[in-house]
Formats: structure tokens, C-alpha cells, sequence
């Protein structure tokens, strides 16, 4: 192909997706356009470091300005793109302007769900956390001492709790189920990081829900709870889980299934459209699933630009994910869905432990808490097809390294 590739999304994925193919001495014409007004950036640190004032923004930037204009690639930034014309194979954007592409990748990722209105979602002091704007909002309000309610126990709120501690605020986590991470992560894994929450000062509220936000003069104040406590608060985040941006997909028409359904070479139901990254709804081991993790967007990505260069392997997901809270770090290889077992494993020094997951007897996933080991061990198995011994599990004192042999 020599048309233009027009890339809607300048997030990891289609950023991935324009370096992989100037890497391979692909040579069409590329246009990004990025509904943001920054550069592509990393996301996962902006939640953290960027947050902490340990990093400043220009680290987070894949690449600099002169990279795009070195290799060719047109990025246009705040750029809103409201339609797809299949047809006339053209992007329309809200400035009445128009592209013309040969081949189209969506990567629009994900959206933070947001709290109705009905119940004070539109409260100032409301936040969710997903891109740079979100950050800068938020670095105002994590002052010491403040007091800080967020709504959801998951990845994206226990992340907050651990930042927010540390800058020394007054948290509050409330979780609607009957605990955190009840819908990502075995019991015995929530258990050790709700642990670790505690111990660093969070208050874990579980099976404790929302009813409304109380707001004075439109900012947020406090919070009626389903246990019918009310709760003072300065701020409120929300880590309530995504949605895949997947509004331009539907309105041209393609399968859309809570995401953009793409076939193993990252291809919708138009061939000449592509989609990936946390949009895109992929076949995995006779299933269709959607990935929220940078290492899929890049791995997906790079494997659609092959595609695209005359390569004809399909990407095969091989799902690790990753989370930082204090000074610990939960690794996890693997996709644990449908489990139907676990063996919790202590670690070899203090603090860390893994979580194995299997499914009908079969290895699917580890959970590796502050455990190297335990992580490269069971990727590798998961990678190799091969099924960790039981009884070398079992045995705290064993060389996880027999597994292998």
C-alpha cells in the first residue's frame, strides 16, 4: 500500500503503530490525529510519579516534535474527528475539514465511566483519571490533610489511594461490592493489598456503596453513603471502571461488541479499517476479549503494522498487566477469566506472595506480589503451554525454577 494511513488516536497504540512502521521501511504517508493538545505521552504514570511531582511531563513524550517531522509522520493535535465516511474513505473532523486515507486505524482507547448527574456527578471536585488534563486538575487538590473519598476498588482507585497517602491526604476508598478488586483478582490477592492499604492509613469501606454527592455552591462537600453514613469530603475520585471509545465504529456501521470487534490481524468488518488497543475487541483462545493494558495496545499494534507490510502471522495476546501501590508491585501474567481455583503462595522474603489461577485444572494466571520470580516463572509456563507442578507449588521452600526443568 501507498495511501495515506490516517490514524485516529495518539495514544500508545497508535503511536506504536506509526513507530513499527516506519521501522519496517514502510514509507506511506501517516496522519495521526490526537483529540489532545500534547504530544503522544505514556498514561500509566501520569496516576503516579507525574502526580507525585517525580516526573515531569517531557518524560512521559514517546517521542519529541522532530521525531514526527523526521520520519514523516503528520500529527494533528485537538483535532475532533466526528465521522467516518466508508464510502467516500475519508475522516470528517469538526472543523468541517476533511482526510482522505487508504487504510484507517482506530485506536481511541477508553473513556473513564462517570457518575450521573442525578446523584452529583457533576460536581466540582468530581475527578476521574485518564489523561494529562485530569492530572494537572487534580495535582491542585492532593494537598496534606485533605479529605479525599474515592468511589471503586479497583486498579485505578487503590492506585489513587496510594498516591494520595503518600502526599499525605485523608483517604477513604468505598467499594459497592463485597470487596476490592472482587472483579480482576482473587480473594487471596485483595486480602494482601487491602492490608497493605491499611497499613499505610486508607480507610477500606467494602460493601459500601454511593447514593449522592452533596454539593454547596456547586462544589462537592460530602457524600451519602448506602449504609446511610455521611462522609465530609473536599474532593472525589472515580474509578469506576472504562468504556471503549468505540462511537465512530458504530456510526460507520462496523461490528461493534462493547468495542470494535477486529479479527487476529487487528481488521474490523471494513478491510480497510483497523482498530486496536483498549477500543478493540480481539479473538483469544476461542473467545472474544478486550485487553485494557498498554502491552497489548503496543503488541497489537506493531503486530497490525507487519499485517500491513506483507506479514501474514496473526497476533496471539499473551496478556500481562501491572500495578504500583506504595512499594509494592503486583505483576500479573495471564488472563484469570472463568477461574475456578487458586494456590496462594507465600514469597521468598517478606512481603510478597503469588496467587496461581486455574480453570478445570488448567494454569490460565499468576498474581505476583512483590515476587520477580513468580512472575517471569509462570509467564514463561504460560508461554510454553505447560502446566506448573503442583507439589513444587505447594512447598514455599522450593526453587520456583524447578517448574521449568
Amino acid at each position: 500500500m501507498t495511501g495515506r494511513l490516517v490514524i485516529i488516536g495518539a495514544g500508545q497504540a497508535g503511536f506504536a503503530l506509526a513507530a513499527r512502521l516506519r521501522a519496517l521501511k514502510d514509507d506511506r504517508p501517516i496522519t495521526i490525529l490526537g483529540a489532545e493538545s500534547e504530544l503522544p505521552y505514556q498514561r500509566p504514570p501520569l496516576s503516579k510519579k507525574y502526580l507525585l511531582g517525580e516526573m515531569s511531563f517531557d518524560r512521559l513524550l514517546f517521542r519529541g516534535a522532530e521525531w514526527y517531522a523526521d520520519n514523516n509522520v503528520e500529527i494533528r493535535l485537538s483535532a475532533w474527528v466526528e465521522d467516518i465516511d466508508r464510502a467516500g474513505k475519508a475522516v470528517l473532523l469538526q472543523d468541517g475539514s476533511s482526510i482522505a486515507y487508504e487504510t484507517l486505524a482506530i485506536a481511541t482507547g477508553a473513556s473513564p465511566r462517570q457518575l450521573p448527574a442525578a446523584i452529583g456527578g457533576d460536581l466540582d471536585g468530581v475527578f476521574v483519571v485518564r489523561d494529562k488534563r485530569d492530572a494537572d486538575r487534580l495535582t491542585a487538590e492532593m494537598r496534606p490533610g485533605r479529605r479525599l473519598l474515592i468511589i471503586g476498588g479497583g486498579y485505578i482507585g487503590l492506585e489513587a489511594a496510594a498516591v494520595a497517602r503518600h502526599l499525605g491526604l485523608e483517604v477513604t476508598l468505598i467499594e459497592m461490592a463485597e470487596r476490592i478488586l472482587q472483579r480482576v483478582a482473587a480473594k487471596e490477592t485483595a486480602d494482601f493489598m487491602r492490608a497493605i492499604h491499611v497499613q499505610h492509613g486508607a480507610v477500606i469501606r467494602e460493601s459500601t456503596g454511593l447514593v449522592r454527592l452533596i454539593g454547596e455552591n456547586g462544589k462537592v462537600t460530602a457524600a451519602e453513603l448506602s449504609d446511610g453514613s455521611v462522609l465530609d469530603v473536599d474532593f472525589v475520585i472515580v474509578g469506576i471502571g472504562v468504556s471503549p471509545n468505540d462511537r465512530l465504529a458504530k456510526q460507520a456501521g462496523l461490528e461493534v461488541a462493547n468495542g470494535i470487534v477486529v479479527d487476529a490481524f487487528a481488521r474490523t468488518s471494513d478491510a480497510s479499517i483497523f482498530a486496536m488497543g483498549d477500543c478493540a475487541v480481539l479473538p483469544w483462545k476461542g473467545q472474544m476479549i478486550r485487553l485494557e493494558s498498554v502491552p497489548n495496545a503496543v503488541d497489537q499494534a506493531e503486530a497490525a503494522a507487519a499485517f500491513m507490510t506483507g506479514g501474514t502471522e496473526p497476533y496471539e495476546a499473551k496478556p500481562w498487566f501491572w500495578s504500583d501501590q506504595y512499594d509494592v508491585k503486583l505483576q500479573i501474567a495471564g488472563f484469570n477469566l472463568g477461574y475456578d481455583e487458586t494456590v496462594l503462595r507465600p514469597g521468598a522474603r517478606e512481603g510478597s506472595a503469588s496467587v496461581w489461577y486455574f480453570r478445570a485444572g488448567q494454569f490460565i494466571a499468576v498474581d505476583a506480589i512483590n515476587d520477580a520470580k513468580a512472575y517471569v516463572t509462570g509467564k514463561k509456563l504460560l508461554e510454553q503451554g505447560r502446566e506448573p507442578d503442583r507439589s513444587i507449588l505447594a512447598d514455599a521452600t522450593a526453587d520456583l525454577k524447578q517448574l521449568l526443568s
